[in-house]
């Protein structure tokens, strides 16, 4: 399962924001720092429109979207690498997550404090950035004389050392372990460190209802750095969000026609995640159960099929597989079978977006 921390520095919209698109959340909101003190876990549904297609099809008697895990992680502030504010444990907190989506405020609001006083989301930026790299670069110096010793007698711990040094000196520079080209073996040996910066970033830039459509000044500086960077940007309202949660399901899409977009800050975050990460989706269906699993582009079918259950990789024979588009066009899978559109794919299948996959497999 996808796991995501929502961070930035305290009062920019984080908690608000996790509140909304976990409609069961417990994140207290409030407007001081640090109301987030421990780390508030929710499970969100990815919408797509094709399970219920599907399930229609296989008349289907529940329906399992995939599930992100979001993190709402306290507020970071300057000296967190050293402990300050709730530092270590932040920083403890987001090594365990697959990606960062940074909240940045890009509104103004005097009834909401500011803990640097001013609105300046490239400072935000620049502070929480370099608490990660400072905390990088203490774990890596306390990490690489230990590995040294050990790759005078393990080929993994070489691995190791060759991908610290490589590190080492970007972030002595201010850089971000992500900038290292790494091979495949190197990234693997410091998996287990959970660099904070070699993980991918969306920032999601915090405005008000407004500039949700077009953007202000604030929200073009976060985009040219996210460029920059080579990470990825959208644009959110917290607040939007947080009203859009309050609607009947059937009132949401007139709501977001009335502001002139098209789908909520959570679909276009969950959609950015996904292809910041490179993930994708395939379905199982039938009369029980119509289900989206996500996998990451590239799998072939037996590590599509451990997704499922690790036994499905051990004993994988063959995968029978439809595309989506043919067999709603088809319009059952024993008229799909009919017209040669459902395959027989054996180990080296890489399973492609939307596939509808059924296993066969030895115990």
């Amino acid at each position: 399962m996808l796991r995501a921390g929502i961070v930035g520095l305290p009062n920019v919209g984080k908690s608000t924001l996790f509140n909304a698109v976990v409609a069961n959340a417990q994140a207290q909101a409030a407007n001081f720092p640090f109301c987030t003190i421990e780390p508030n876990v929710g499970l969100v549904s990815v919408p797509d429109s094709r399970l219920s297609v599907l399930a229609n099809i296989s008349s289907s008697e529940n329906i399992q979207p995939a599930r992100v895990e979001f993190v709402d992680i306290a507020g970071l502030v300057k000296g967190a690498s050293k402990g300050e504010g709730l530092g270590n444990q932040f920083l403890a907190n987001i090594r365990e997550v697959d990606a960062i989506v940074h909240v940045v405020r890009c509104f103004d609001n005097p009834d909401i404090t500011h803990v640097h006083e001013t609105v300046d989301p490239l400072r935000d930026i620049d502070i929480i950035n370099l608490e990660l790299i400072l905390a990088d670069l203490a774990q890596i110096e306390k990490r690489i004389e230990r590995a040294r010793k050990d790759a005078r007698t393990s080929k993994e711990a070489k691995h190791e050392v060759d991908a610290l040094e490589a590190i080492l000196p970007l972030l002595e520079n201010g850089k971000p372990a992500r900038e290292a080209t790494l091979t495949e073996d190197q990234e693997n040996s410091v998996k287990h460190l959970g660099l904070l910066t070699r993980k991918p970033v969306i920032y999601a830039a915090n405005v008000a209802e407004e500039h949700i459509v077009s953007g202000n000044d604030w929200t073009s500086q976060v985009a040219k750095l996210a460029q920059s960077e080579g990470n990825d940007m959208i644009i959110i309202s917290a607040q939007i969000e947080a009203e859009l949660i309050e609607l009947p399901e059937e009132d949401r899409g007139e709501f977001l026609e009335s502001l002139g977009i098209t789908e909520s800050g959570l679909q276009n975050l969950i959609r950015h995640t996904y292809s910041l990460l490179g993930l994708q989706t395939y379905f199982t269906t039938g009369p029980k159960e119509t289900r989206a699993w996500t996998i990451s582009k590239g799998m072939k079918a037996p590590e599509a099929a451990g997704v499922i259950h690790t036994d499905f990789t051990k004993g994988f024979i063959r995968a029978e597989t439809v595309a989506y588009n043919d067999l709603v066009e088809s319009g059952s899978l024993a008229n799909a079978k009919a017209k040669g559109k459902v395959r027989s794919e054996g180990k080296e299948y890489v399973v492609q977006e939307g596939d509808i996959m059924h296993f066969l497999f030895n115990v």
